[in-house]
């Protein structure tokens, strides 16, 4: 009984694993904004346009999407802690290179390799989520991981405007040393964590083309696809314009627009997380994509800051109900033992896809048309992905429907979930004499 009481409240409690990857994932968040208002700055100070000081922003991201396929297959060769390790050291010390950098072009390859050390740890911190993580408690884990990473978010830029006044070469120190200590941090707590440790070799793979057979993977790439586009992507890029040009108000409110945003995500994600795990993926995707789609199309008819500021915590309010399950969804393709790093790479990809096209024809479309009709395209990828979600099976262990919609995981049998209590077996009748 005490060991059966034990097990429960295993099922039920966050592994001290769990913690220390959302502490990492906070200060790197953290070291990550302290940069973010400064590179642009510091690229300028070379004497170059304002179109190359946007390059060195977007070598970054294109250098995480062209390695990510590389990344996930590192995770099966290398396993996830190695990688996850790896890749925070290379940011680290590109990061603490760009400091010293004696020109532009020095910049643009730091940052540009900085980009393939960002996606190992990327992929593979969500490999190691998965791994750590119990079953029942995977809506949860990833709704305090991404709480991590949105309030590092918060928090770098408040810390970074006190660094750029005393160098603008100093917040690349600052972010260098807090990824250190995240590496060293993590290496103390997991070195020996049976649960971080690499599955064997002889560990059923989940390959791209399994995973791509099932319909609720598929979805998945919809909706990261579409969540990349509107949160990475054009929120992003267009709510400062649009602040400035069609509320006429200064680029400071553009932040406050912005936080008011990530305030709507926070206060969301970990009660999604919750109900992810308890009603099912499928429906806290589709209501998130439903509530974050219509949130977005109602910020381009906004025209007062009031109207604005309720349409953009709406938007964040869907995208956190949304991003923990559909994380959870893709850890129950994959399950707990299975060695499936190309699947979280393509995952990873298409937000990544999503990020870069999406400012890109949402900028085109508010030069020619209005910024109404950017937003409102942007708004409505995320109602067809949820159309595409509609017919997709549900993915949480236990309501899976296993003989009609298994997942890969369930199939190869690297799916983990808790044992059913024995049930005796019925008495046999008594043979008549």
């Amino acid at each position: 009984m005490a060991d059966e009481t034990e097990a429960i409240h295993e099922r039920t409690r966050l592994p001290g694993e769990v913690w220390v990857l959302v502490a990492a994932n906070f200060v790197i968040a953290a070291g990550f904004g302290l940069v973010a208002p400064a590179l642009p700055t510091f690229a300028r100070s070379f004497d170059v346009s304002v179109t190359a000081a946007s390059v060195v922003i977007s070598a970054f991201a294109v250098a995480r999407l062209v390695f990510a396929p590389a990344s996930g297959r590192l995770i099966n060769v290398l396993g996830e802690r190695r990688v996850y390790l790896t890749g925070i050291s290379i940011v680290a010390l590109t990061t603490g290179s760009c400091a010293f950098a004696a020109n532009y072009w020095q910049l643009l390859i730091f940052r540009s390799v900085g980009g393939i050390g960002s996606t190992m740890f990327t992929v593979s911190a969500i490999a190691l989520l998965i791994r750590v993580t119990p079953v029942p408690l995977r809506g949860r884990a990833s709704g305090l991981w991404g709480t991590g990473f949105l309030l590092g978010n918060v928090t770098g830029p408040l810390l970074g405007g006190g660094l750029l006044t005393i160098s603008l070469r100093a917040p690349f120190l600052v972010y260098a040393g807090m990824l250190f200590v995240a590496v060293g941090i993590v290496w103390w707590f997991l070195r020996h964590s049976p649960l971080a440790a690499p599955v064997t070799d002889d560990a059923p793979k989940i390959t791209l083309r399994t995973a791509l057979g099932h319909r609720s993977y598929l979805a998945t790439l919809a909706s990261s696809f579409a969540n990349g586009w509107a949160v990475f992507g054009v929120r992003v890029s267009l709510v400062p314009l649009f602040v400035e040009e069609v509320l006429h108000r200064d680029g400071a409110f553009a932040g406050t627009a912005l936080a008011v945003f990530a305030a709507g995500n926070v206060v969301t994600l970990l009660v999604s997380g919750r109900l992810a795990d308890t009603i099912g993926r499928k429906p806290m995707v589709i209501l998130g994509l439903l509530v974050a789609g219509g949130g977005t199309v109602w910020l381009g008819f906004t025209d007062t800051v009031l109207l604005f500021l309720v349409a953009s915590a709406v938007a964040g309010i869907g995208s956190g109900m949304l991003t923990p399950a559909q994380q959870a969804a893709v850890a129950d393709v994959i399950g707990s033992k299975g060695r499936g790093g190309p699947v979280l790479a393509a995952f990873q990809m298409a937000a990544d896809i999503g990020a870069v096209i999406g400012p890109i024809a949402a900028g085109v479309l508010a030069d020619h048309l209005s910024y109404a009709a950017a937003f409102a395209m942007t708004g409505v990828l995320a109602l067809v992905a949820a159309l595409v979600w509609l017919p997709a099976p549900e993915t949480l262990p236990g309501r899976t429907g296993k003989t009609a919609h298994p997942t890969p995981a369930e199939v190869l049998g690297t799916e983990v979930t808790p044992a059913a209590s024995p049930q005796p077996a019925p008495e046999s009748p008594p043979r008549s004499r």
